[in-house]
């Protein structure tokens, strides 16, 4: 049913941040001919049942998710029930991911480290001592990387410079890509996406393709230019 899929999503129902309601996702999504949405929400994943009835109302593929804040920084989870105690440890999130079958990807890995606000640090290297990367050989060393099975390269909240340069560190260490918009409001939905293979219908099958390593970000989506997102 669906091949490209906007991996990361936020609505009213499970993030506190957000504007963007379940109902003016499905719409559209549906204006853009988007059918694979992620809702990884800040609370955690839905409830399993009320996920049940608003999936069969519609006729898209809707993925269970969610964003841990984690002390690297933000992590997406796939395939994980629920949140549990110690997953803001990614060391304890990474564990319970490998066991669940579940998969994990660092959020905007890189936000802030050059357009960097004057009032916080960068969420991978929040510490006043932590000395912030210049080139990817510098990034490359974090132990976010080692943990997680991919990383969000493409993300429509965060600065063009530090998606790039995410897509660059992740080109020097070899790992799997994605894109997804970050939408808080139907504005920005699809602005990055993630392009699989092979159809997807359901959860299962999606997992899969994560773990096959089956796709790539994309971008070009809201303006009908479809095309991969490269550096």
């Amino acid at each position: 049913m669906a091949r490209l899929f906007d991996l990361h999503i936020h609505t009213t129902k499970g993030s506190s941040d957000s504007n963007l309601s379940p109902e003016d996702l499905i719409l559209e999504a549906d204006r853009m001919g988007l059918r694979g949405l992620c809702l990884t929400e800040h609370s955690g994943p839905w409830d399993l049942h009320e996920f049940r009835r608003f999936a069969d109302l519609h006729n898209v593929v809707l993925i269970r998710a969610m964003e841990v804040e984690t002390d690297m920084g933000h992590v997406l989870a796939f395939g994980m029930d629920e949140y549990q105690p110690g997953f803001h440890k990614v060391e304890t999130l990474s564990k319970a991911a490998k066991a669940a079958g579940g998969f994990i990807v660092t959020a905007h890995p890189f936000r802030a480290v050059f357009s960097r606000p004057t009032f916080n640090r960068p969420l991978l290297y929040k510490a006043v001592n932590d000395e912030l990367p210049v080139e990817p050989e510098d990034a490359m060393n974090h132990p976010i990387f080692k943990l997680v099975n991919a990383v969000e390269v493409a993300n429509g909240g965060t600065a063009d410079e530090e998606n790039d340069f995410a897509m660059k560190v992740a080109g020097v260490l070899n790992m799997p890509v994605t894109g997804g918009s970050d939408a808080h409001s139907t504005h920005g939905i699809g602005r990055f996406v993630t392009a699989f293979r092979d159809e997807i219908n359901n959860q299962e099958e999606f997992l899969a393709a994560l773990h096959a390593g089956s796709f790539h970000p994309a971008v070009g989506l809201r303006t009908g230019e479809l095309r991969p997102y490269t550096v």
